[in-house]
């Protein structure tokens, strides 16, 4: 296995979006031949000076159905200090799956040699980008026991082949928004007895997104840790004005503990209303150095793991999205050097999960392009060889 807690320093995971090749479900809800590089080609400037469409080096818009593309990310991102990829998992309901070939290939290709794990993305397919549930093309549903076990089947000869990563020889599992799960602590109950059942220790669940329930005061049951998944963790606690969520939050917790499913059911959708609000109500133009700023400065608790995002401009994807400014390679550098000296002195799981490395519908990745070619990941490698 490859293990994160080896003596031998902090690892840096990027998150992986496979979304680079087409799906029949794409073609039907966006055109044939629909991929992350369709939205990714049509972005438009949105202000004078506004880095878009955001251009691949060499204009390489690779398909990841190819294993050469590949093994040219894993040495890539071996060479730069990234230890290893947190491959996006869609698993939806009836155990339909959707942009699995890749990890599939990999798994078949033992010269990939990089370390994986995964993040199950738990919500709908959809047309709005978000998870909704107006235009669904893949429901999600979590189902019964026989649901839960066709699952963990699935995934089980990942979790044995030796690239794939560990916490304390457990497979770490992330799951994106665990609030969307009904009965999700008997869920992982379930599969930690089952997996132990084959020969393991347990699965090391993680929490990557930062949901309306799971506060930094909560209990996070069957869940082990709680990723601060940059840049929303620290957006979201940085808010001033969520003194009403949070309490809504507290009503939620108390109604849920006593079963009173037809007040949640009342509840739940006013809590998706103030939330998306919220959202609606954020600037269009955010401050890199600001939202770095509150990074090193927030707390850290031994049940966090750190995060960190190289940039962030979703507007190739949603006119009304939102930009960081400010951001550049140099800058990166020295807020990573920063991130790592704040988990070595407080001696923190050493581990960075890095917002990412091919998000490039997000402005968030580590892959080269035409503006910065390498720079990056250069700036990546000397923050973690200065550890």
């Amino acid at each position: 296995m490859s293990e994160i807690n080896d003596g031998k320093g902090i690892k840096n995971i990027a998150f992986y979006l496979p979304q680079f090749h087409a799906i029949p479900e794409n073609d039907r809800a966006w055109g044939k031949g629909f991929t992350e590089w369709t939205n990714t080609r049509k972005a438009e400037p949105m202000f004078e000076g506004h880095y878009q469409p955001k251009v691949p080096l060499n204009n390489n818009y690779y398909n990841l159905l190819d294993d050469e593309v590949k093994l040219w990310q894993a040495n890539l991102a071996r060479q730069y200090d990234v230890f290893g990829f947190c491959y996006y998992h869609y698993w939806f309901k009836n155990g339909k799956k959707l942009l699995e070939k890749p990890a599939e290939q990999m798994l078949a290709n033992k010269d990939i040699d990089i370390p994986f794990c995964f993040s199950w993305a738990n919500e709908n397919w959809s047309k709005r980008w978000d998870g909704g549930n107006k235009e669904i093309i893949a429901e999600q549903d979590y189902g019964d026991v026989e649901d839960w076990k066709q699952h963990l089947e699935y995934l089980i000869p990942f979790f044995k082949d030796s690239r794939y990563i560990t916490l304390n020889d457990k497979p770490i599992f992330l799951i994106y928004k665990p609030e969307e799960i009904p009965n999700v602590n008997t869920m992982l109950s379930y599969w930690n007895n089952e997996i132990k059942n084959r020969g393991f220790p347990g699965i090391c669940f993680m929490i990557q997104n930062p949901n309306w329930f799971y506060l930094p005061s909560y209990d996070l049951g069957e869940f082990d840790y709680q990723i601060k998944f940059q840049p929303f963790f620290s957006h979201a606690y940085k808010n001033k004005n969520l003194t009403h969520l949070y309490n809504m939050r507290k009503v939620y917790r108390i109604l849920k503990n006593m079963h009173l499913n037809w007040m949640l059911d009342k509840l739940l959708p006013e809590l998706k209303k103030f939330h998306h609000r919220n959202e609606m109500s954020m600037q269009k133009k955010m401050d890199y150095d600001e939202m770095w700023k509150i990074i090193i400065q927030s707390e850290a608790r031994p049940e966090y793991i750190e995060g960190a995002f190289v940039d962030w401009d979703n507007t190739s994807r949603k006119k009304n999205g939102y930009v960081y400014i400010g951001s550049s390679p140099d800058k990166f550098c020295s807020y990573m050097k920063a991130l790592y000296k704040k988990i070595n002195e407080n001696q923190q799981v050493p581990v960075v999960f890095i917002n990412a490395w091919n998000e490039w519908c997000e402005g968030a990745y580590l892959e080269p392009d035409e503006l910065h070619e390498y720079q990056y990941l250069e700036a990546l490698r000397e923050a973690h060889r200065s550890i």
